[in-house]
């Protein structure tokens, strides 16, 4: 039994060793990582604005092209999650530097696709091989940088992790109208092969342990892969093939429940899992979750809804809408510098509530949205959009996972950023099923109000007939389909309104999880992989 006491020390495991020294050759390296996790982010939202454009050039079904994205998201939410196994087995540098150079490399194979079977298996591998750049950024932040200098770095991590997809559209829209859609990808390859090459050179965080590839858990991949894949293929599709009346959402349902199953009982039964779950007995990290996945509703449905508004209703094209939106672009690099400071001086959790009750504030705004809503009226609720984001992003992440021990840090990592991801999804799937729901709705309650007999639907509906057409019989059907449109626009304006109060009452419910975190002591310095 006194042999059994030496098993008590286990906990020195978690004592902090002294952080590297940051010499200017590891802060030039980290730059060029947080880059190339800029083009990663960058990726999902850059062709969102240009698909016509693609559709077009490849010659795509309206079925076939939204795969261009979803074959990129489905690949990437598999491998963000397996990063951290793959860091810590080949190291930060190996495994960047590997993975900004495939991400390049697909890159110029999207650009040379000639069909759409062509670009979905180079979209597939370039989210797949991209998507490991996302999650070591994170942690070799939390890793290399002592806690005194996390006000600097926090801001942007959360800056480039937010900024990315929010610009994406404009990015998208201004290479397509100038160039051609190629160029979506190949404005990569020059960024991608400096990162690639500065990485390689400049990177030396951590050391491989090739050990760990000796008892691989194949069985824990495969079903992550399947349970993710079909997951979020489930998410992607399911509002727009009305969920379960379709044979291929409802196997992937299946799947995605069986293999995640599997999934999690080989995380709690494998000798080396592929995913690591015990850091969700941190408080701070799975509160800090939760409130990723909300981040994930905010960041990429605000970033789906405000488009589908100005283009549907107010008829913009990509290139306007991407215009539009850059206010809040620009609310996040003006925040940036502002949370960096006030992370040092002010409560963390503070931070946070403040953040998510202007959000509340920016999306109860939009709730009186009407047709005639333009720039000026989205001004407001975008720039709080933008500022509120940074102010809830950064201390999130500095609570999430500055405060885990060095050896939880890369796992931790993946399924933190997994979050936001998958609240993307779900984000996405609840806001079109909600918008059609909504939508659909009010338009058996608008044509109660247009049927015969009242007397201002039947005013409308002469003055139409008397501007389409001299003749009765046709100016009458062109004044009904007229009117029949009128009434989905308004019956959809008065979904979004619907939306945006749900986002509403969902970012006032999350201020009450604030009080679960636990501030971090000042004092502590942030984990240093220890070599």
């Amino acid at each position: 039994m006194a042999e059994a006491k030496p098993k008590a020390a286990k906990p020195a495991a978690t004592v902090h060793p002294a952080p590297l020294p940051l010499t200017p050759q590891r802060i030039i390296g980290f730059m060029a990582m947080v880059f190339g996790m800029f083009m990663a982010i960058l990726d999902i939202q850059i062709v969102s604005a240009s698909l016509s454009e693609i559709q077009a050039g490849l010659s795509a079904s309206a079925d076939e092209i939204p795969w261009v994205q979803t074959s990129y998201l489905i690949a990437e939410v598999i491998m963000i999650p397996l990063s951290g196994y793959l860091s810590r087995a080949f190291s930060t540098r190996y495994l960047f530097a590997a993975s900004a150079a495939g991400f390049t490399l697909m890159s110029v194979m999207c650009s040379t696709a000639s069909s759409i079977p062509e670009m979905i298996v180079w979209r597939c591998l370039q989210g797949f091989i991209g998507g490991g750049m996302i999650p070591t950024v994170f942690a070799a932040a939390y890793t290399i940088f002592p806690r005194e200098k996390q006000p600097i770095i926090a801001p942007i991590i959360g800056l480039v992790a937010t900024l990315a997809p929010t610009i994406g559209p404009t990015i998208g829209g201004y290479l397509t109208d100038l160039f051609s859609w190629h160029w979506l990808f190949l404005v990569n390859v020059i960024p991608g092969i400096i990162v690639s090459v500065t990485v390689w050179t400049l990177v030396d965080f951590d050391e491989p342990d090739l050990s760990l590839l000796e008892r691989f858990d194949w069985a824990g991949l495969f079903s992550m892969a399947l349970f993710l894949g079909t997951l979020e293929y489930f998410l992607e599709e399911g509002s727009a093939k009305n969920w379960f009346s379709d044979d291929t959402i409802v196997l992937c349902a299946l799947v995605s429940l069986a293999s995640s199953l599997v999934f999690f009982w080989r995380c709690f039964t494998a000798s080396r899992p592929i995913v690591d779950l015990t850091a969700f007995n941190d408080r701070n990290f799975w509160t800090g979750s939760l409130m990723s996945v909300a981040m994930g509703i905010g960041l990429y449905g605000l970033t789906y809804l405000y488009p589908v508004y100005l283009a549907r209703v107010r008829g913009y094209s990509a290139l306007m809408i991407g215009e539009t939106m850059f206010v809040t672009g620009i609310s996040m690099f003006i925040a940036a510098p502002i949370v960096g400071k006030l992370s040092a001086k002010v409560d963390l959790r503070a931070m946070i509530a403040t953040g998510f009750a202007g959000f509340a504030l920016g999306t109860w705004m939009v709730v009186d949205l009407t047709k005639d809503w333009d720039f000026n009226e989205l001004l407001i609720p975008q720039i709080l959009r933008g500022f509120c984001m940074m102010m809830c992003m950064v201390p999130i992440n500095n609570l999430a996972l500055g405060t885990l021990p060095p050896h939880r840090l890369k796992n931790a990592s993946g399924i933190y950023n997994l979050t936001r991801n998958l609240g993307g999804a779900v984000g996405l799937a609840l806001i079109n099923t909600m918008l059609n729901d909504r939508t659909d709705l009010h338009i058996l309650r608008l044509r109660e109000s247009i049927s015969w007999g009242h007397q201002r639907a039947e005013e409308v509906m002469a003055s139409l007939t008397m501007l389409f057409s001299d003749d009765a019989v046709q100016g009458a059907l062109m004044a009904t389909r007229q009117l029949s449109l009128m009434v989905r626009r308004e019956a959809m304006v008065m979904g979004m309104a619907d939306v945006f109060f749900a986002l509403t009452l969902i970012f006032i419910g999350l201020i009450a999880l604030v009080p679960l975190m636990r501030a971090p002591p000042r004092s502590q310095s942030a984990p240093s992989e220890a070599h």
